[in-house]
């Protein structure tokens, strides 16, 4: 039988619908972020500043807003941080930087939301981890507190639980549930039913206490990718609460994004995960802003968000001995990232478009043809000429010293006659 004959049903592209959550509104003012439900799978972040320190952290957090991080997070952790929180947001406010702020809270998080109702209000969610909020008979009591104060001033919690800091009671719980089965589970097996036993039961026992549901996101964190899709598949089944995703120690460098992008490729492929976040090492002295980068460049290859116009590159090869395109294709990804805060409000849409940069004959033609602009640069032994393609057709060949330049306002030029609003009503 030959193929074209063979009845067969046609091949599914896309990833695959998205599990039904709860949408769960994280606010600043007027400015509200949805997590869940029909709202795109949201990109957040961490500062690693000191909290304490209310301009290093207002910065932090506005380079990390600025680089396209939905929702922020900062370390509650201290009295002096607490303390902080109000001056850290006000001064967010001042350069008019709305991004909502989540508190994470460990071990004294009761107290410090207790002591210093100026943080719990200036707070546009929590983060619970229920393995940190105390042991025996406080541990009840101080977990209903936080809830409480979250009621009264209208916030949302990520209840967080996390396989290095498992509550030790539920675990031993669960332990003493699977010793009495016929055919005990696995070691691996136990510890994924208790993080998920934790997060759920956690978040009933919030739910009685009087957080609506809708109040409500879960996370299950782990290390490793196969124990991350395994939790969130079985998460993802019983419930409906909203997700979020994310390795708790990616690592750092390739090992790092790698990781994360297999594991939560896999959970987002199957509709699994309604926030995520890329908990990169950052390098010493590196730029913080990366952890934001690789989770928009997720979601954006796998085609659920468009954040930048994306750069298509040729890897090169023994025809391109040329490093030319290979700093034009950088050259202009850090260009496009560079102007999208101001683009994404001048030109909507231009998130859309795409950029091929290619460094000789063999593809250079055809896939700038395929993209919105394209520019094929000449490969060794090939004629010192760059034609560039604009929608599929040629529209310039540049030669000589200032390629890259032209390029860019070829570009530019694109944008502007194509995203702006002009071009939008027409």
């Amino acid at each position: 039988m030959t193929f074209s004959n063979m009845s067969v049903d046609p091949i599914a592209s896309g990833p695959l619908a998205r599990r039904p959550s709860r949408g769960v509104v994280v606010r600043h003012g007027a400015h509200a972020v949805t997590i869940g439900g029909d709202a795109p799978v949201v990109v957040q972040s961490m500062t690693n500043t000191d909290t304490a320190d209310a301009i290093g952290t207002a910065i932090q957090v506005k380079e990390l807003a600025r680089a396209g991080s939905e929702i922020v997070r900062i370390t509650v952790n201290t009295p002096e941080a607490a303390a902080a929180v109000p001056a850290i947001r006000e001064q967010l406010d001042r350069m008019g930087v709305d991004v909502p702020l989540v508190g994470d809270f460990h071990y004294n998080g009761h107290l410090l939301l207790r002591d210093y109702p100026e943080c719990a209000q200036a707070l546009s969610k929590y983060r619970i981890n229920p393995g940190n909020v105390g042991k025996g008979a406080k541990r009840d009591s101080q977990f209903a507190q936080m809830i409480e104060t979250a009621i009264r001033y209208d916030k949302p919690v990520r209840i967080g639980v996390n396989w290095g800091s498992l509550d030790q009671a539920l675990l031993a719980r669960i332990m003493d549930e699977n010793a009495a089965r016929a055919q005990p589970w696995s070691a691996q097996a136990v510890m994924y039913e208790a993080l998920i036993t934790s997060a759920i039961e956690n978040a009933q026992r919030a739910e009685e206490i009087g957080l609506a549901r809708e109040k409500i996101v879960l996370s299950c964190k782990v290390s490793g990718v196969q124990d991350l899709i395994a939790v969130y598949r079985e998460l993802g089944k019983r419930c409906d609460y909203a997700l979020h995703l994310g390795l708790t120690e990616a690592g750092m460098g390739s090992k790092g994004i790698v990781a994360s992008t297999a594991a939560l490729s896999v959970l987002l492929q199957e509709g699994i995960g309604d926030t995520i976040r890329i908990s990169l090492t950052p390098e010493p002295g590196g730029d913080r802003t990366k952890e934001v980068v690789v989770g928009q460049e997720i979601l954006q290859t796998m085609g659920l968000r468009k954040f930048t116009p994306m750069v298509i590159a040729c890897p090169g090869c023994g025809r391109t001995t040329s490093t030319v395109f290979q700093e034009l294709a950088d050259d202009i990804q850090t260009f496009l990232r560079e102007q999208m805060p101001t683009w994404k409000q001048e030109y909507p849409g231009v998130e859309a478009m795409n950029v091929a940069v290619m460094g000789c004959i063999v593809n250079g033609p055809g896939e700038s043809k395929h993209a919105n602009i394209g520019i094929s640069l000449p490969g060794t032994g090939e004629s010192p000429a760059a034609p560039v393609f604009v929608d599929g057709e040629k529209v310039a060949t540049l030669r000589g010293e200032r390629i890259v330049d032209e390029f860019k306002t070829i570009v530019l030029d694109y944008v502007q006659k194509n995203y702006g609003r002009e071009a939008t009503v027409s």
